[in-house]
């Protein structure tokens, strides 16, 4: 059955909605449902008191928060199978250690998205904040599969200790884009803040708009001037999802530079001529 959980007041303390997952609602009712545990700052409380909830028949594997839910944390941590769609804003730990489904946010996500991401796609039409597919404190790996999207602009850090999977911005990225990363591919259409793969060892980070030459460290070396053929295929099968590429992306020259030579130095970012 698909479930709509419909926000009934504006919070002023974090809700954690960690137990609510396609597993723990299935075969349930309602009651069962609205009984479910969750965290009011430091209080046990059930969902049924911040939320209504209603059921259809409509689409079995789908999940939708509906208003303001930029306090609500932790909506489809370990996501693993099924849909969830944010009709709003979204809190902290979105998608936290998710390994496969879809999350569709129709608004803007705050800090620490997809921490520890394997699987899955995770769709943004609005910005995110700091620390996008990031490790979570203490962690030696980040995000380590599935494929990020984000209309808008993300904050700091994005892609920290990445190891696999990819990133995509329509916007801009704040400071230190890739940090430590370890593999993994970044990309976006507008501009990356100071610091761009400061420590990262392996991956790409690619700059595909038009902001010009980026404010590189100088543990960066250019390697050459290239139109690297698998960037067309993916630039294209992102078009295919419904992502906005402009068509210039596919025909341009892109600038390597290799690094970060204080790490292994096997990375690369690449930046539209």
């Amino acid at each position: 059955m698909a479930l709509k959980f419909t926000l009934k007041q504006t919070l002023t303390v974090s809700l954690e909605v960690d137990s609510v997952s396609h597993a723990s609602v299935s075969g349930q009712s309602l009651k069962q449902v609205c009984a479910l545990p969750v965290l009011h700052g430091s209080c046990r409380s059930t969902l049924g008191d911040f939320f209504d909830v209603q059921q259809s028949d409509s689409d079995p594997d789908l999940i939708v928060f509906s208003g303001d839910c930029s306090r609500v944390k932790y909506i489809g941590a370990g996501l693993s199978t099924g849909r969830i769609r944010v009709e709003g804003n979204a809190g902290m730990h979105l998608g936290a250690e998710m390994t496969g489904g879809e999350i569709l946010v129709q608004g803007d996500v705050a800090d620490c998205a997809a921490t520890e991401m394997k699987g899955g796609t995770l769709s943004i039409q609005g910005n995110a904040g700091d620390l996008l597919g990031a490790a979570f404190p203490g962690s030696k790996r980040g995000m380590q599969g599935g494929t990020i999207l984000v209309n808008g602009n993300v904050g700091n850090e994005a892609g920290q200790r990445m190891r696999r999977g990819s990133i995509v911005i329509g916007g801009n990225a704040g400071d230190a884009t890739g940090f430590d990363m370890i593999a993994g591919s970044i990309f976006t259409f507008g501009t990356m803040g100071a610091l761009a793969g400061a420590g990262m060892r392996r991956g790409t980070l690619g700059l595909l708009g038009d902001a010009g030459e980026p404010e590189l460290l100088p543990t960066f070396r250019y390697s050459c001037l290239y139109r690297p053929t698998w960037l067309s295929f993916f630039l294209r099968q992102l078009k295919d999802a419904g992502f906005p590429v402009p068509e210039n992306c596919f025909s341009s020259e892109y600038r390597r530079y290799c690094g970060d030579f204080l790490a292994l130095g096997k990375g690369e970012i690449l930046v539209r001529q």
